[in-house]
């Protein structure tokens, strides 16, 4: 039997909502992996789509958990970041990733920082630049499009677009640091949808569009780099990893969708997590 894969999940958590910490911890540890947590804030919702929420910001309390891991002596096969809500919580984790990748600790950065062409709350310019240096330490980043044009300095564009400008600026990300990255919100049409990755050490490039389904889906950013996470865990190449994630956040989308279940709740993906289990077998 093989020794058990730990990763750790650096994010907030959401009481209310599937996203974030309680999206990530569910599907990597059905796929297998020892998660643990480490909390950049605690939400009473996470804040797309309801009037008001609390919000708790846990930076020194992040510092405090780091100080008593070192103790421990806890190494990571995999370290995840996701929404970061200041450069000091950049900052942190940026010294975290220092301290605690080893030679063959995977470290994956979603630079959490807008959709649609706009920020989310709280952002602001200053934010990118201390982003950017944290991406440059990952081993993959998965931006969606919003945050990948942020990063790059350019204007955002609503697409479709073409093959070739996403391959441009899949190349021109991984210039920055990072080995390879997934670009979500990709689509070529108006009726798919999917990821495109780019693996700057093998030169591969592959895109996975799947037909568009009606509406807006709090927390899928959050479902597919965790589904993403978890297939390269297990094994599974870029390319392959990107094919899974894709499907398994669809087919939860869908699934919701058919439910027409109140979207600022998030997806229903833990009915598809026996897929994702079953496309993870070798």
């Amino acid at each position: 039997m093989g020794i058990q894969k730990r990763a750790v999940c650096i994010n907030d958590i959401s009481g209310i909502g599937r996203c974030s910490i309680t999206v990530a911890s569910p599907i990597l540890s059905s796929a297998g992996i020892e998660t643990s947590v480490l909390p950049t804030a605690l939400l009473s919702t996470h804040t797309g789509g309801f009037d008001s929420y609390s919000f708790l910001d846990l930076t020194d309390e992040m510092t405090r958990i780091i100080g008593e891991w070192k103790k421990l002596g806890i190494t990571f096969d995999a370290i995840y970041s996701g929404y970061l809500g200041s450069v000091k919580q950049i900052n942190t984790v940026s010294n975290f990733i220092d301290t605690f990748k080893a030679k063959n600790t995977l470290v994956m950065v979603d630079p959490v920082m807008g959709d649609s062409g706009r920020y989310y709350a709280g952002f602001t310019d200053d934010y990118i630049e201390d982003m950017k240096k944290l991406c440059g330490k990952a081993d993959i980043i998965v931006p969606n499009m919003t945050e990948a044009l942020f990063l790059l300095g350019r204007e955002y564009t609503d697409g479709p677009y073409t093959e070739e400008y996403i391959k441009e600026i899949l190349v021109e990300i991984t210039k920055t640091g990072c080995k390879k990255a997934v670009l979500t919100g990709v689509h070529y049409d108006r009726t798919h949808v999917g990821a495109a990755s780019y693996d700057a050490e093998n030169g591969v490039f592959d895109s996975a569009l799947l037909p568009r389904i009606e509406g807006f889906y709090h927390g899928t950013g959050d479902v597919f780099a965790s589904a993403l996470l978890a297939c390269l865990m297990n094994g599974k190449n870029l390319a392959q990893a990107t094919r899974i994630a894709v499907n398994f956040t669809h087919n939860s989308i869908e699934r919701t969708y058919k439910a027409q279940k109140d979207t600022r709740y998030g997806v229903m993906f833990e009915k598809e997590l026996p897929d994702l289990i079953k496309a993870l077998q070798p």
